[in-house]
């Protein structure tokens, strides 16, 4: 690393006791590099180390935990850091860290650190849902959301992704397609649907490619339906083979709005949505993030 710059890390509070963590950091601070941590304990944290880092005039916020770490962080930033926010930098420390994982961002504790302190900063979207909450990644509605919110934390703890297809598969009795209408640019559906994903990123649910072609910097949002009463069938085929599925619906657009006659539940990053309308609206360019000169989300 040749030139420094500050950093604050908000760090998970799930993983404050991680001693190889508390090593590399001590080592960077040893080599001269200005980072600080801050430990959150419950939601809203998050956003007030945002805007203490702001008061700080760090260069780089890191977020150091999972897929819901990183999008409080992002949000944050996007909200709260004004004109000359700070740089997202991403520390992958979840149990399934699609969105790092999708950007390529290393597995290595060290060189995801060393990316996330100097990597290139670049503009990325973010997802606005009903003009309020954000997502980075991806918002999943349908069978996808139950096994998320629903999967036992100790299960997702000992299996990490896989955990989520497990979860879903011994609970098939519960699992029913909803029935909305979603609409977008020169895009109209109605009817029944099994998973609803709407990416700004790739994957969710612990490596599941619901939107394979989305990009974090094109302006647009890609959106992946899978249709279907038999779930057992559709299941497997969607997970195994997705471009053999005859019950998959693609769109691409800046904007989708969903509407059920019923509640229906969406999960954006890890966060539970519940409503029976919602508007889901690109914000180009919303926040820089540090990413590897090879990230495949990038045009």
């Amino acid at each position: 690393m040749s030139t420094y710059t500050s950093s604050l890390m908000i760090l998970n509070g799930k993983n404050a006791g991680d001693e190889t963590l508390r090593e590399a950091i001590t080592l960077l601070r040893d080599e001269g590099i200005d980072i600080q941590v801050r430990v959150t304990w419950e939601k809203g944290d998050a956003e007030r180390y945002v805007q203490e880092a702001v008061q700080l005039g760090v260069e780089t916020v890191i977020a150091g935990g999972g897929d819901g770490t990183i999008n409080e962080v992002a949000t944050a930033l996007y909200k709260k850091g004004g004109e000359n926010a700070p740089a997202l930098g991403i520390l992958p420390l979840g149990t399934a860290n699609d969105f790092a994982t999708s950007t390529a961002i290393p597995e290595s504790l060290d060189k995801a650190l060393q990316l996330a302190i100097v990597g290139k900063a670049v503009p990325v979207d973010l997802a606005q849902v009903n003009d309020d909450t954000c997502f980075i990644n991806m918002a999943t509605g349908g069978f996808g959301t139950r096994i998320t919110t629903e999967t036992p934390e100790k299960l997702k703890a000992a299996l990490g992704g896989v955990s989520y297809l497990i979860h879903g598969l011994m609970r098939m009795d519960t699992l029913k397609p909803d029935r909305c209408e979603i609409k977008g640019d020169n895009f109209q559906w109605q009817g029944d649907a099994l998973v609803i994903g709407i990416g700004n990123g790739r994957q969710a649910g612990g490596g599941q490619q619901l939107c394979p072609d989305a990009l974090i910097n094109d302006g647009q949002l890609h959106l992946r339906i899978f249709t279907g009463e038999e779930l057992l069938p559709a299941l497997v085929t969607t997970l195994t083979q997705p471009e053999d599925s005859p019950n998959i619906i693609d769109g691409k657009s800046a904007w989708f709005e969903v509407t059920a006659p019923h509640e229906i539940t969406f999960n954006l990053d890890g966060e539970p949505l519940s409503g029976q309308h919602f508007r889901i609206e690109v914000l180009p360019g919303a926040l820089k993030c540090r990413l590897p000169p090879d990230c495949p989300l990038l045009r």
